[in-house]
């Protein structure tokens, strides 16, 4: 069984406009589920460069594609520095690159990272070679700046009152705490967990997600060739809106998804990471 079910998967595939021969990059490879389609696709001579910082989830992927043998590169790498891993792996020009700037299962599931509401520890790095921890933002930023963060990041209406519960229920040691003081603070109102946007918006901050997007961006141009075209999924309105805007006036691209491609209901029942998914696509000029 696999560990990862990956986000509109056949969709990706039909995005990129996958070719016999090509040669793509998946910026955020994690178990290699987009990766291992995009290969085949591409079969039999077709190859891909594979970026992740998560060592795990490179450990994952590749098992994932081991059949493909030389025919899959797997660095250790986050997506903004995509040009540079690009380049020294002779993958300029691609013909397509995809990111996909959601979580995998695989984190999720693993309590020792506090990502779950089920976590035993409070941690959220994607890249462990990274410094500011979850649990460093909860235990000592006070009341307004973590009161800011979750109303930025997570779009919280309730971001004061959930950053005054904190503050005085502190210190939290794990996720499992702090989405129980988070659910006393607000209430628990229908199926969506009260903490929910508040784990967005730590992940989002620890992560610098935001940013990294906002640095990869810029940089697809100088990778993919003349035809090619760039995949991005996205699962929150902040990441949608940066990767709209930035195909929408950007005189290299030509935007192919005037309104983004949503899961269906029968993938949602399937795999319920995929309710909130949104992919775009654009083509380079």
């Amino acid at each position: 069984m696999r560990p990862h079910i990956p986000v509109l998967l056949d969709e990706v595939i039909q995005a990129l406009a996958v070719k016999e021969g090509g040669r793509y990059i998946d910026g955020t490879l994690g178990a290699g589920g987009h990766a291992e389609a995009i290969l085949r696709a591409a079969a039999p001579n077709g190859k891909l460069l594979g970026l992740d910082g998560d060592p795990e989830a490179l450990a994952i992927a590749r098992e994932t594609l081991r059949e493909f043998g030389e025919r899959a590169i797997l660095v250790r790498s986050n997506f903004n520095e995509i040009k540079n891993a690009a380049a020294a792996h002779h993958f300029i020009p691609a013909d397509g690159v995809l990111l996909d700037l959601g979580l995998s299962s695989m984190q999720l599931a693993n309590r020792a990272r506090g990502f779950s509401f089920l976590s035993d520890s409070l941690d959220m790095r994607m890249d462990d070679r990274m410094e500011l921890t979850a649990l460093k933002i909860i235990n000592e930023w006070d009341e307004q700046e973590l009161a800011d963060l979750i109303f930025e990041y997570g779009e919280e209406r309730q971001s004061r009152k959930i950053a005054r519960w904190i503050v005085a229920n502190r210190p939290l040691k794990s996720a499992q705490e702090l989405a129980s003081v988070i659910e006393r603070a607000v209430g628990r109102h229908g199926k969506i967990h009260p903490a929910t946007k508040t784990f967005q918006a730590l992940r989002i901050v620890v992560n610098n997600e935001l940013e990294n997007l906002e640095l990869a961006l810029p940089q697809l141009a100088d990778v993919i060739g003349e035809g090619g075209r760039a995949a991005i999924i996205t699962f929150h309105s902040l990441e949608d809106r940066i990767v709209k805007q930035f195909f929408k006036s950007n005189g290299q691209w030509r935007n192919l998804t005037k309104h983004p491609i949503k899961p269906t209901y029968q993938q949602t029942r399937e795999n319920a990471r995929a309710r909130s998914a949104k992919l775009r696509v654009a083509q380079r000029l």
